[in-house]
């Protein structure tokens, strides 16, 4: 007997037997191939499943064993090298293999539609269209325009033919008189015509050729260069050669919002031939790119967190550009690293893998210092380029308009005056983070969370930040109903306001996620910014990931103190990336620029750390500490959350777990808690936490797996969720 062994695509961490649908024959049987999508009968509901293999016998009865409604594939729409990653990804993360698998899949494939040809719409002759003399149909001068042009090419795009006036209704008309018949055009591999690089450096040049000289086989390397320092020319050279080799390369960015610069780089320099996969786009335009790479019809995919999963026909080369960006990390349901998961994905597929950044996080450049990664440093600016100098303004005693000092408002002044743009960085959005009674001390607070409400004055609402609440921003206290309300704190829109009143004169634009809602909204601010008219930038950390403002002479921080305070052990980690990557925007176009940095606390450590040192000194100097305190990358985290309707029922069920668990515990493993979440109400849910620290990779994935068996013994409350984080960024 053969049973099908199937993932489905549900929350539980287990294989499926089902029997063969019916009407599958022996031979087709025994041709399936592991990674084929089937369609079975899940409980009430119909679901997809994926083949990981055909059994010989089940642990369940034959009898009670359903059987599956259809075979989707005839073969696997995934390449092996992927499907390895998501089986390896599953048992790392600990999540549901169907789970993982479907994240492999456009939303277009993920509820077992039928998979649809590669290729474009198209047109062709038919037989009777074939036997037409030219010059027929003259009473119908568009539809022998559209035969003319049939009859002079085997096959056309439906593109093609719309752009040389032949509309739908006369293709149809053609179509009806069985002239014309419509086809699928295979999709060829786009014409890649490079353009010639930029010269390199001596940095550049010799960690270009450190790469190529282990290309061809797995290899990790980190190309750690400060900001400006011409990585960009580097990939571009490597992906020359990558596709001088017959081969595909894929290229990670943080952030949707830097696709069009990423992308207008990459097609000055390659032309045609590049897909884009982001969750930006619509299904269609996700599917076509998705299918593009998996053909190998684009021989460069640019993406974002998600495009780790895509297909490739050829792999050769992976890169992940600003690699310690946090938002390569996915931080609810499977929680993946997709930086990690490209050096995994690198080992199974043999492929190159770059990571790069100015700032690189503390677990790559302890791989790279330990020599398990390849370590190639930029340490000069390319061109004519200069690093910023870096002071800070004393606002102790100071008087501030929103937020700015007396020193920073001089400074914005000369730099407009001279030509020149400013960028201020203020990682708060909204006017304030709290609304307060001046007579009775009443303060906004979310009903649904343990946090403040935050004031939007452009939208004359109260939003909460981390459960998107919202009501309208009231006229009077509801407790004393005094209408002499206050606003606590600074935000991007109150800063916007007196630069308005202050600088009026020049164009101000406010970059953060309430300004750039539209589609293309940073595309088109980048645009109008490059063209280096003096202007003033005021955002969050929207602004400081990788973007190229060549304009920009004068960079200024004005809340540096909100980065110096955080219970999280990578705070100092975070805020020297932050900073430095904040700074990285001066100076980029030839003067050396200058970076402003506001304080109350000149002389904290961190502070002094920042002006004094290198981010490479901080952060060999924060390896130190993690060392002597065990904690990443020389120890292991897991976190084991649950969200409950009372705190006591996550309190408890992370307490059975623990008891369970603690006797099965391998030396040098701990567990801590269960504990509130920092945040301990969230979305009307209390959250609670157990931690588990174990000191190198081998031992936490033998406690990932112990925690989760231990969850799944005890059956969850009513309304109680539980989740498991291997390798956590945010222990909140």
């Amino acid at each position: 007997m053969s049973i099908l062994r199937l993932a489905i695509s549900c929350p539980l961490r287990s294989l499926f037997d089902y029997l063969p649908p019916a009407e599958l024959t022996a031979e087709a049987l025994n041709g399936l191939q592991p990674g084929v999508r089937v369609k079975v009968d899940f409980g009430r509901r119909q679901l997809q499943g994926w083949l990981i293999e055909v059994a010989a016998e089940s642990a369940v009865p034959a009898t009670s064993l359903r059987a599956a409604q259809a075979v989707v594939d005839t073969t696997p729409l995934l390449s092996p090298g992927v499907l390895q990653l998501c089986r390896w990804a599953a048992d790392y993360y600990q999540h549901p293999l169907g789970e993982v698998l479907e994240a492999a899949f456009p939303p277009g494939l993920r509820q077992a539609q039928s998979h649809q040809p590669p290729g474009q719409p198209g047109w062709r002759l038919s037989q009777r269209g074939k036997g037409l003399p030219e010059g027929a149909l003259q009473r119908s001068p568009r539809q022998a325009e559209a035969l003319a042009l049939l009859q002079n090419a085997d096959e056309l795009a439906t593109s093609t033919l719309r752009a040389n006036g032949i509309s739908a209704g006369i293709l149809r008309q053609l179509e009806q008189k069985g002239l014309a018949e419509r086809c699928l055009l295979a999709p060829g591999h786009a014409l890649i015509t490079p353009q010639p690089g930029l010269p390199l450096n001596g940095e550049q040049a010799q960690a270009l050729q450190g790469i190529l000289a282990h290309y061809g086989q797995f290899h990790c390397s980190l190309l750690e260069g400060i900001t400006g320092s011409g990585k960009t020319e580097v990939y571009l050279q490597l992906i020359d050669h990558c596709l001088a080799k017959g081969q595909q390369a894929l290229v990670l960015i943080p952030e949707i919002g830097l696709t069009p610069q990423t992308l207008a780089r990459f097609t000055e320099r390659f032309g045609s031939g590049i897909a884009v996969l982001h969750s930006g786009l619509n299904d269609t335009e996700r599917y076509a790119a998705w299918e593009a790479a998996r053909t190998g019809a684009a021989s460069i995919v640019v993406g974002t967190r998600s495009a780790i999963f895509s297909s490739l026909l050829r792999p050769g080369l992976i890169i992940v550009d600003e690699e310690h960006d946090g938002s390569f990390k996915q931080q609810d349901g499977f929680r993946y690293s997709a930086r990690d998961l490209a050096v995994k994905r690198g080992q199974l597929e043999g492929a190159t893998v770059v990571l790069g950044s100015a700032t690189p996080a503390l677990e790559t450049l302890h791989n790279a210092l330990q020599g398990r990664y390849g370590h190639h440093r930029l340490t000069r600016r390319a061109g004519a380029g200069e690093l910023p100098a870096l002071r800070a303004i004393d606002v102790r005693r100071e008087a501030l308009q929103g937020g700015l000092s007396g020193a920073l408002r001089d400074a914005i002044e000369s730099t407009l005056q001279a030509g020149q743009q400013v960028l201020l960085f203020l990682n708060r959005r909204g006017y304030a983070p709290a609304l307060q009674c001046h007579d009775c001390g009443w303060i906004a607070q979310c009903t649904a969370c343990d946090t403040r409400m935050t004031v939007h004055r452009r939208q004359r609402r109260l939003r909460c930040h981390h459960c998107s609440a919202h009501v309208r921003l009231p006229q009077a206290c509801p407790a004393c109903h005094s209408t002499r309300l206050l606003t606590n704190g600074l935000g991007t829109e109150q800063t916007e306001d007196v630069l308005r009143s202050t600088f009026g004169a020049w164009p101000i634009h406010r970059v953060d996620s309430d300004s750039m809602q539209g589609k293309g909204a940073m595309q088109a601010l980048v645009a109008e910014v490059q063209q280096g008219a003096p202007c003033i930038l005021l955002g969050t950390q929207m602004l400081t990931k990788g973007h190229h403002f060549p304009g920009v002479n004068l960079v200024a921080v004005i809340d540096a103190d909100a980065l110096l305070f955080s219970a999280d052990f990578r705070g100092e980690e975070r805020m020297a990336q932050l900073l430095t990557q904040v700074a990285g925007r001066s100076g980029r176009a030839g003067d050396a620029g200058e970076v402003l940095v506001q304080t109350h606390y000149p002389d904290h450590p961190l502070m002094l750390a920042m002006l004094t040192e290198s981010y490479a000194e901080q952060a060999r100097r924060l390896l130190q500490v993690r060392q002597e305190h065990g904690m990443p990358p020389h120890g292991r985290l897991i976190l084991l959350r649950t969200d409950s309707p009372a705190t006591e029922t996550g309190e408890q069920f992370l307490g059975a777990v623990r008891q369970q668990a603690e006797p099965g515990l391998l030396p040098g493993c701990r567990l801590i808690g269960p504990l509130p979440s920092p945040l301990q109400r969230r979305a009307n849910k209390f959250r609670n936490q157990l931690l588990a620290m174990a000191p190198d990779v081998r031992r936490a994935q033998q406690l990932a797996r112990l925690l989760v068996h231990c969850a799944e013994q005890h059956p969850a409350r009513q309304g109680l969720s539980w989740s498991i984080d291997v390798d956590p960024l945010d222990l909140g």
